[in-house]
């Protein structure tokens, strides 16, 4: 509903005058002062009760507290007054005065979403999502991880309002608007608008490897979309009804998703324009940039742990229980119990299991790559119509969103049942893969120090690996045969929970830091990996142990950890490399090297000592 001191705009209006239509705000009605509250009860039609409310001092800040017996004992004698005096102030912090529409989801049981909320995924641009893999390449491995970006995007929608309302609910001091709950829930829920074919695969292996030094992420491409779902849907002036003030309200949605969209911003301690600094903490729900923990992260987990079939370790439940925000060095974060640090550990392990037993899982990172490889091979014959009938590919669709929003994961079927002969290349690599003829893993490494990797370093590392070739090796393997995959998450070397702040039960108000050490000793040194792979395009057999040897030799050069199988696939060059056997003769000695008495001579004798010794204590 729209205030009647507010003018609709006229149908006419054109699409920069709706943009910046300016309406009478009730964003911080606790703030008002007596004759402010007055005055909204005029322009509701509720004047006849302007000596009453200006008899009793009442202030925006108490109207969430007037109740119905308050009413009558200012003296508002008829019920139905009464009611309509209620009724017009719960506008002020009600998020809708619309029947929400209730979802069935599999993951958060059954959730009401915001009306404006179901008019954007009622569009093009959104229901592309029901077309685009959570996790990519990944289903061709699990059964089960046939979700999509569509439920994934309601799910985060939906969270970030629920975590936005226990805020607001808790703390009112905070002065959380209405019009912030929205827009925080409209950055959920559109946060990955920009995703391409096979989710990251195509942001995080595609567009590199065919637009070499394009620095381009889904979440660029997430504000394009969202400004382009946004004008031809025509939903700025139903935004308006819903009480957005235009076009600062936008600015704040795609800043949750992207961050700081002007990066001249000279003010490095607030680079934000949506919101001031008083709001920092909004910033932190959906896209967190300082330590990771958001509603992004607790609806993955949770949603591709179901269908993964991987036990997930974190509440977020929980969380919500516990979140408030705390002042920190003249920002406000949220933060949460001191006694939930083990839970947010937990969380960063269940991160860590999916990422080792699916996310990184052999088999479906080398059907990504070989999916790539496919649709580098078709991106030239590919087109796809765009804005004004221009023809775009698969990779340059990105440049324009209305040939973007026809980019799915059905360019896979579209390439596999074609009949051209161009494509032939690209369709039997699709065919191999549906028939289980994959290139095979030669080994995994990881490097003793982070290595920044770009896709001219990955090429290089191909061209090494084929020149390791060990000298009792007769075979020789090009550059092409090798392809070698780089994996990283986490971090780097920062521990995320450092950056995250805590309070107590005694003084709620006063954020601290809980470091690792205070916690437990057993918890994780390292918060990221790297991890290196090489797969070869020949999978005979002696291809392959020809292969495997250079690899080693390959580990052996770069200094890079000892592959798990290095000892069985090349016995005789793993020994040549001695701090691959050090720590290990250390871990065998060091129960022995314990008691000065036990000596690698007198087995028997040692063995004694050591029950004598158990025995005693």
């Amino acid at each position: 509903m729209m205030d009647k001191g507010m003018k609709r705009p006229r149908e006419d209006q054109d699409e920069a005058s709706v943009l910046n239509v300016k309406q009478v705000s009730d964003e911080d009605f606790r703030l008002w002062g007596v004759d402010e509250t007055v005055s909204y009860l005029q322009r509701a039609g509720l004047g006849e009760w302007e000596r009453i409310f200006r008899e009793q001092e009442i202030s925006g800040l108490g109207l969430p507290y007037l109740t119905e017996v308050h009413l009558e004992d200012m003296g508002i004698s008829s019920l139905g007054s009464r009611l309509r005096v209620l009724h017009c102030l719960q506008k002020l912090w009600q998020i809708s005065n619309e029947s929400m529409k209730v979802f069935n989801d599999p993951i958060h049981g059954h959730i009401e979403i915001h009306p404006l909320l179901v008019q954007i995924i009622d569009t093009a641009q959104f229901q592309r999502l029901r077309h685009i893999k959570q996790l990519g390449g990944t289903y061709l491995v699990f059964p089960g991880a046939s979700h999509n970006r569509f439920e994934h995007s309601i799910g985060v929608g939906y969270l970030a309002g629920c975590l936005v309302q226990a805020l607001n609910a808790r703390q009112p001091e905070l002065l959380i608007s209405k019009q912030d709950i929205l827009c925080v829930q409209i950055a959920g829920l559109c946060h990955d608008l920009g995703h391409g074919p096979f989710s990251h695969m195509y942001d995080g292996m595609f567009i590199p490897k065919i637009r070499p030094g394009e620095k381009w992420k889904h979440e660029m491409a997430s504000v394009q979309m969202f400004d382009h779902l946004v004008m031809v849907n025509g939903l700025q002036e139903v935004m308006v009804q819903h009480g957005m003030t235009l076009p600062d309200d936008l600015i704040f949605i795609k800043e949750q998703i992207a961050g700081p969209l002007d990066t001249s911003i000279l003010d490095t301690t607030w680079p934000y324009k949506g919101r001031s600094k008083e709001k920092s903490f909004l910033y932190e729900i959906v896209a967190n940039k300082r330590n990771g923990i958001d509603v992004d992260k607790w609806d993955y987990f949770a949603r591709d742990c179901y269908h993964l079939g991987i036990q997930n370790n974190f509440d977020y439940q929980r969380f919500l229980k516990f979140a408030r925000v705390c002042e920190v060095r003249g920002k406000k974060h949220i933060c949460t119990r001191d006694k939930e640090v083990g839970n947010l550990y937990d969380m960063f392990h269940t991160r860590n299991c999916l990422h080792r037993r699916a996310y990184q899982h052999k088999v479906g990172s080398i059907i990504e790559t070989m999916i790539t490889e496919a649709f580098v091979k078709a991106d030239p014959y590919i087109q796809i119509q765009g804005s004004s009938g221009r023809m775009f590919t698969i990779s340059s669709a990105i440049d324009d969103m209305e040939a973007y929003t026809k980019l799915t994961d059905h360019i896979f079927e579209q390439i596999l049942y074609s009949s051209t002969p161009e494509l032939s290349d690209a369709r039997a690599i699709l065919q191999n893969i549906l028939c289980r003829r994959l290139y095979k893993c030669v080994g995994q490494t990881t490097p003793e120090t982070h290595v920044d990797v770009s896709q001219e370093k990955l090429l290089d590392w191909a061209k090494e690996v084929a020149g390791s070739k060990p000298s009792n090796i007769d075979e020789n393997l090009m550059a092409e045969d090798f392809v070698v995959i780089h994996m990283d998450y986490g971090m780097k070397e920062k521990n995320p929970i450092n950056n995250f702040h805590f309070y107590c039960k005694n003084d709620p108000t006063k954020a601290i830091k809980i470091r690792k050490n205070q916690v437990s000793k057993l918890l994780p040194e390292r918060f990221a990996e790297q991890l290196i792979r090489v797969f070869c395009k020949k999978t005979d057999d002696k291809s392959l142990k020809t292969a495997r040897k250079c690899f080693v030799q390959w580990c052996m050069d770069k200094n890079f950890t000892k592959p798990q199988d290095g000892d069985v696939i090349a016995p005789e060059l793993t020994p040549l490399k001695k701090d691959w056997h050090t720590h290990e003769r250390d871990d065998e000695d060091s129960e022995m090297d314990e008691d000065p008495k036990i000596s690698d001579e007198t087995p028997k004798k040692a063995g004694l000592n050591v029950k004598v010794k158990l025995f005693q204590a």
